[in-house]
């Protein structure tokens, strides 16, 4: 790694959180950081376009959708002049890295721009604009790549930036008219962004539970005409009043005939009868506030883009930043940008199969369900506090259960209303319009079940239950701990058991995510954000903010990082006087700056002595007269009723699957 104190310059393009990450870790370690504005159009055209980064001027963006330094399509760098150019501007101000954020187009282009540097630079000599010194001292362009795209379409990376927010004003859209639609026994058809690619179509059709999907990846079979009015009847006649068709507006058939919007509609009103409306999301999907994901995705690759500029050496290829699991990881540029290609090339060559296999694992998920010989019966049942999710997994288990042949059985109240014996069978049809609530329609409560073996061991032998799915926290965790420790004395509890973590504190092993979590972060940061406008309104204003997360402090550190406070307090860092009044003093001194207000979190538990309402008054008494202070305790609305947007259709695959008795954990790593 080069020494911190060494000099040298990076310029970027891109989106916010991502470009104040890259500025801030980048005058962290001693660079001098340029913007570019307009994207490659700037870099061409280079005077004030190319402007030098403060640390103050990227404060306030992390809640700003798009990109404040602006985005624009440019034929000029297309061509090898506009390259000279480009070249010419950035060898002025002795930029020799480059970090750039977009699609696969942009990065290609930075990766020939990084090619020709050389041949560019002996051009500028040749002609007199550049001397042999900047030759030498701009010999090598570095090039780090971030992904900024909302539809999910490049190869090497779980998830793209923006991506996730996309996804939350679709569903937002989705829920809207779910309402009307249920109201006028409605079916609606919804065209959403993805011309080469269906990530967003499915997921969003995944988790508002739609009843039809188009995706160019896998396009119908012959006579899915028929098929889709058979099913969109059969909803209706088993009691659903509405429903819904996603359309990806890139979809085709078999043939390579676009299936639009309109022509869905069409069909189903010419076939059912059916009253039918077509809503075209279009560019609100690239709007609006970004999510707390995004927000932490595009902060995690710009401060690795910088350690990989700061790591290069002169043979170093281009990489790009990418999402693998739950990590920032470093893949070779041009190889992701080539599976990216070879993608398109086999959905032009009508190879749908290899297309699907390439894209990975979003779209293969039918392919991984199992089809077992023997049927269970599989008791459903929520443990602990309610969360986001809830509800759409037991959805999601319910109706995988039953078209896999099982019988599901719900039990309300956690393992209490199992001892009394609140146990049914759960048909397809109970579950419908179960994604977009929040809570737990099943009841849940934190009850353990220690006290209560023998009970729920005999509602087990008289339902003949020999599978258990438990989703909750870390009660559920101990739940099943104590069912397994009992399999000695009770054999009704030697059956394959699972649980799937559900809490918004994000506290139970071996998960890197809980169900509920994402939701929980979103209102929060949502909330801060409104705190933060209300301070840059009356300035001098330092805000105390208490998050849930009981002893755990993922919410308050990932909810502060989100929203750009300026100190968290968590359980599992300890904190004294002296750090209180260090804060204090960091925000004494910022008062001085252009950003004159300050944001603390504190999770409810990280110190018993320590409380909110001791953190205020300390803050109130020590800011006298520079700055003065206000306190929120968020409380349950972190636990409020929104949707969960995460794919949980595999889930019953992993669980039928453990017929040895086994007792096992369903774990997600990153977005998957």
């Amino acid at each position: 790694m080069k020494p911190p104190n060494l000099f040298f310059s990076i310029l970027l393009t891109g989106m916010n959180a991502a470009v104040r990450a890259v500025v801030r870790m980048g005058i962290y370690v001693g660079a001098k950081v340029y913007f570019i504005h307009e994207g490659y159009q700037g870099m061409v055209d280079g005077g004030d376009n190319i402007k030098e980064a403060t640390w103050e001027s990227v404060s306030s963006m992390l809640q700003v959708g798009g990109t404040v330094i602006g985005s624009a399509r440019c034929k000029e760098f297309r061509t090898h002049e506009g390259r000279l150019k480009a070249a010419h501007n950035l060898v002025q101000r002795g930029i020799t890295n480059l970090c750039v954020i977009g699609g696969d187009g942009s990065l290609t282009g930075a990766n020939l721009f990084r090619e020709e540097w050389s041949g560019l630079l002996n051009e500028l000599l040749e002609q007199g604009l550049i001397n042999e010194e900047a030759v030498s001292s701009n010999s090598v362009l570095h090039i780090v790549g971030m992904v900024g795209s909302i539809d999910n379409d490049f190869c090497g990376t779980d998830m793209t930036i923006g991506t996730d927010s996309a996804l939350h004003r679709i569903i937002e859209v989705v829920d809207a008219i779910m309402t009307t639609a249920q109201s006028h026994q409605r079916t609606f058809v919804l065209e959403v962004m993805g011309r080469h690619c269906g990530y967003l179509a499915l997921v969003s059709a995944l988790a508002c539970g739609a009843d039809w999907v188009f995706i160019p990846e896998m396009p119908p079979d012959d006579g899915w005409e028929d098929n889709m009015c058979q099913k969109l009847s059969e909803s209706r006649s088993r009691g659903s009043r509405l429903n819904i068709i996603i359309v990806a507006e890139g979809a085709t058939d078999r043939q390579g005939q676009p299936i639009t919007s309109s022509f869905v509609k069409d069909l189903v009103v010419r076939c059912l009868g059916f009253d039918t409306r077509v809503t075209i999301l279009g560019h609100v999907q690239r709007g609006g506030t970004p999510s707390a994901f995004d927000r932490i995705l595009g902060s995690r690759m710009g401060v690795e883009a910088v350690l990989a500029l700061l790591e290069a050496s002169t043979d170093t290829p281009a990489c790009v930043v990418s999402l693998v699991g739950n990590q920032a990881v470093r893949l070779p540029l041009m190889e992701c940008v080539q599976m990216t290609q070879e993608v398109q090339k086999a959905m032009d060559e009508k190879k749908f199969d290899e297309a699907v296999r390439l894209r990975g694992s979003y779209v293969c998920m039918n392919a991984a369900l199992c089809h077992l010989q023997s049927s269970f019966n599989v008791a459903v049942l929520n443990v602990g506090a309610p969360a986001a999710g809830m509800n759409a997994a037991v959805r999601s288990a319910v109706r995988v259960g039953i078209t896999e042949g099982h019988k599901m059985f719900a039990v309300n109240d956690g393992f209490e209303g199992f001892a009394k014996g609140q146990v049914s069978e759960i048909k397809w049809g109970d579950v419908g319009g179960w994604t977009g609530q929040g809570g737990s329609l099943l009841g849940t409560k934190r009850t353990l079940p220690a006290k209560r073996l023998a009970k729920i061991a005999e509602q087990m032998r008289i339902h003949n239950i020999n599978a258990l799915l438990v989703i909750g926290g870390f009660e559920a965790f101990e739940s099943l701990l104590e069912l397994y420790e009992a399999r000695a004395h009770h054999e009704e509890f030697c059956v394959p058991m699972c649980i799937l973590p559900a809490t918004i504190s994000n506290n139970v092993p071996g998960t890197d995510h809980s169900l509920g979590a994402d939701t929980s972060l979103n209102a929060i940061v949502e909330t801060c954000d409104r705190i933060k406008q209300s301070a840059s309104g009356t300035k001098r204003r330092v805000f105390i903010i208490e998050t849930m997360g009981g002893y755990c402090g993922y919410l308050a550190t990932v909810g502060g990082l989100a929203a750009g406070a300026d100190t968290v307090y968590i359980y599992e860092e300890a904190f004294d006087i002296r750090d209180l009044q260090a804060n204090v003093e960091h925000l004494t001194q910022k008062m001085k700056t252009t950003i004159q207000r300050g944001l603390v979190l504190r999770n409810e538990n990280c110190n018993e002595n320590f409380t909110t309402d001791f953190i205020y008054q300390l803050y109130s008494e020590e800011g006298r007269g520079v700055f003065d202070c206000r306190k929120n305790i968020l409380g349950h609305m972190q636990q409020m009723c929104v949707r969960f947007i995460k794919c949980i259709k595999a889930l019953i695959t992993a669980f039928v699957l453990n017929n040895d008795s086994k007792i096992s954990l369903f774990i997600m790593k990153g977005k998957d």
